[in-house]
């Protein structure tokens, strides 16, 4: 840890906040005993299974059950015509059908239901269902789908959302221009745990639902509209989640199985297997853009062009929020006077985009930094000194205009990774061979190194943490000190889901830090306590961190008033920690004492500082709450004959504000790393007309412990003195500048533009 101007003395009991004590969960994930949602059972269930669509775009011209509702076993098949409530759900836009009425957008989209006895007479059930379609021309590239004569596929077109953002000279000029055209395909979420859920009905026509998710109150809205019921008939808790990244924060199976549920009497699970999977939620929007940069002799930027198309898929699901986020902030961490930035999100008829980490950063970080390479070569400066001339610092203003009001330290992230020492060129064993594990594609025995090139690339990148443009954002926290036994006992109650980033840790060492109690519960997370927002945009430690801390502050001034009367004197002079109230004589009272069978509780709603929309025109305002930095550099050698790249080393530096839990934050970064590593090199659903091609692992290659390199972290922390404790969102950041890095790397090694990512061996080879 770097940069600290905070304090790291204990207060309270230990475990608080500063210290990394054990995750309540690690032991179980690690052992393979803790229940995932895919785990979940009751006597007597039913399993259902839902019929896809094979096309990315047709008409429904019939359906027939017949020969499903005859199959033994079979205790439901439902359609559209089931849907007793809304027939369309989305987290902005109510526009994908529960079930498909007449017409399918994308390859996998839901047609029908069957609950059966046994998955397997589900599935052959399922195949027993004949549906007729009219099969239509997908259109499958977005800026295609923007053009006047485009195929309308849906009623109000197929331009989701523009964003502009417009500041300066509209018609500046430099001495020196760099500009290029990139892609970056479409990445899957690769979570290990596929969707999966229980729906339970309570016999008086509501429905338990028991799922992996990111956002409980929010699915619990969209189920119940589908259903026709208010929420008090509808209860979510979370299920165990095997990952997410925001693949989990639209719906799957949720509707499906409470139809199910409620239409046979029975419990009802459904689990995806990994082909349903990539066909069952949204992955990250592929992108094409092109970029532009001008700037004067010495590399200082004057302007910005950027034309940005994400191609959204068949439904809105995040596209706005994503486009939101990529125009924004799609120019990188970087002072620009003038700037031209459109950033368009489109209808398709390719799977659904949605939330994905790093949420529209990733895509233009890409463009945005190899721009800055060139910029940097045309001025003849190296990489890193480009972007601390024109970083970010505290007081810059970002292109909406806002005023950047904590630490930007975007030289000092790149100055650093600078400083580090370069991992060493020595490829020999201990018999003075060639050590082929430490080549690329070497296992395989296929080089000795004839034509292995070493590259180095930086890369800085920034994300805006919480949401942003005026949404409400908003966590609630229920807090209860009570003594159970002979001792005091937190009891912490949120519906913030715990998805593996280690919320359940934190929201124990915020407890453990306000009410000086060694012993914190965390209740199971669900519907009956008010809504904590998704767990997505780095949030979830700032703002239910924040909800918390606001709980337990709120039972901290009642048990100090409480011990104040008690003890004769002063609340001012009273503290609580180690279980006791003490003042300043050191007089004290113990927890058990003081309470007695007394419980003291609250709830809190808790919001951060206001942000609002952006100018429609212009693209100005104050959209976003609180930003994170990251820079990575990468190291990285590739063999130019073959086309294999080998990531030896990939090196980040971080401003988190205050590590809460330093060990998740080191781990936090470490995952964001590798997964922005997999895009870099790796990682791509393949469409070819609208059909996925590799839904599998198998065929969709993610990075293994054995292409993870090591990672040389560095920590910051420059407290924010509008977040709580200081903090900033980790999660996202390091996703965000690793892949360019990567990318910068492999263009230094062979000396390539590769304005496309991933990275494939016929790139670097010429052979595409």
């Amino acid at each position: 840890m770097t940069g600290s101007t905070t304090e790291r003395t204990r207060v309270g009991a230990p475990g608080g906040v500063g210290e990394s004590p054990l995750r309540p969960d690690g032991i179980l994930k690690v052992t393979g005993e803790f229940a995932y949602g895919s785990d979940l059972w009751m006597d007597d269930m039913l399993w259902g299974v839902t019929l896809r669509s094979p096309h990315p775009y047709a008409r429904i011209v019939r359906v027939d059950l017949t020969e499903a509702l005859r199959t033994a076993g079979v205790f439901a098949v439902l359609t559209h015509d089931d849907v007793p409530g809304s027939k369309f759900f989305g987290l902005e836009h109510q526009d994908q059908p529960v079930l498909a009425i007449d017409t399918v957008r994308y390859q996998g989209e839901p047609v029908a239901l069957v609950a059966a006895d046994h998955p397997e007479t589900a599935h052959r059930a399922a195949q027993k269902i004949v549906v007729e379609y009219d099969v239509l021309e997908p259109v499958t590239d977005a800026r295609t789908a923007l053009l006047p004569d485009a195929p309308r596929l849906h009623p109000g077109g197929n331009l989701v959302r523009h964003v502009k953002v417009r500041t300066g000279n509209p018609h500046p000029t430099a001495e020196i221009v760099v500009s290029g055209d990139y892609e970056v395909g479409m990445q899957d979420q690769a979570f290990l745990g596929p969707e999966s859920g229980l729906a339970v009905p309570d016999g008086t026509g509501g429905v338990d639902l028991y799922v992996a998710t990111q956002w409980l109150h929010v699915d619990q809205r969209q189920v119940c509209a589908a259903l026709g019921l208010g929420p008090d008939r509808v209860r979510l808790q979370l299920a165990g989640v095997g990952g997410a990244f925001g693949g989990r924060e639209d719906l799957s199976m949720h509707v499906h199985g409470c139809l199910l549920a409620l239409h046979t009497g029975k419990p009802v699970k459904m689990v995806y297997n990994r082909e349903e999977s990539f066909f069952g939620h949204v992955h990250r929007h592929p992108a094409s853009m092109h970029y532009e940069y001008g700037a004067d002799r010495d590399g200082k930027l004057v302007y910005a062009r950027a034309t940005v198309h994400l191609d959204g898929g068949a439904y809105a699901s995040s596209t706005p929020a994503v486009v939101g986020n990529a125009g924004t902030m799609g120019l990188g961490p970087y002072e620009i006077p003038n700037i031209a930035m459109d950033c368009y999100g489109a209808y398709t008829n390719n799977p659904p985009c949605g939330a994905m980490r790093g949420f529209g950063s990733v895509q233009t970080a890409f463009a945005v930094e190899a721009v800055m390479d060139k910029l940097a070569a045309a001025v003849g400066v190296d990489p890193v000194e480009i972007r601390v001339r024109n970083g970010f610092s505290e007081g810059s203003r970002a292109p909406t205009g806002q005023v950047i009001d904590s630490a930007a330290p975007v030289a000092e992230l790149v100055e650093r990774l600078r400083a580090m020492p370069l991992p060493g060129l020595d490829r020999l064993d201990q018999r003075g061979q060639v050590d082929l594990r430490r080549l690329p594609g070497g296992v395989a025995n296929t080089t000795h190194g004839e034509g292995v090139r070493r590259g180095v690339g930086y890369a800085v990148a920034y994300k805006n943490v919480a949401f942003s443009e005026g949404f409400d954002d908003y966590s609630t926290a229920r807090v209860r000190l009570g003594i159970v036994g002979h001792e005091p006992v937190v009891t912490v109650h949120t519906a913030a889901a715990e998805v593996g980033q280690g919320l359940v840790t934190i929201e124990q060492q915020i407890c453990r830090t306000e009410l000086g109690v060694e012993s914190v519960v965390v209740a199971p997370k669900d519907t009956q306590v008010g809504s904590a927002g998704s767990s997505s945009a780095s949030r979830q430690t700032y703002v239910t961190g924040g909800a918390v801390k606001a709980a337990c502050e709120s039972v901290r001034r009642m048990v100090l008033a409480r011990a104040a009367e008690r003890l004769g004197t002063d609340e001012a002079g009273l503290r609580l920690e180690d279980g006791a109230v003490s003042d300043r004589t050191g007089a004290a009272i113990t927890l058990v004492d003081l309470l007695g069978t007394d419980v003291v509780e609250d709830t809190v709603e808790w919001r951060h500082r206001p942000t609002y929309p952006i100018d429609p025109e212009t693209g100005q305002g104050d959209a976003h709450v609180q930003y994170a930095f990251a820079a990575h550099r990468a190291v990285v050698d590739v063999d130019v004959e073959l086309g294999l790249v080998k990531v030896v080393e990939l090196a980040c530096t971080q401003d988190v504000g205050r590590a809460l839990n330093p060990s998740a934050v080191v781990g936090q970064i470490q995952g964001g790393s590798t997964q922005g590593m997999g895009l870099a090199l790796m990682e791509e659903i393949q469409i070819v007309e609208g059909r996925i091609t590799n839904p599998s692992f198998t065929d969709y290659l993610i990075p293994t412990i054995l292409d993870t390199p090591p990672m040389p972290i560095e920590v910051l922390e420059y407290a924010d003195p509008h977040a709580p404790y200081g903090l900033r969102g980790v999660g996202e950041a390091p996703t965000i500048s690793s892949g360019p890095a990567v990318a910068a790397a492999v263009r230094a090694a062979t000396g390539l533009d590769l304005r496309r990512v991933p990275i494939r061996p016929e790139d670097v080879t010429g052979t595409r």
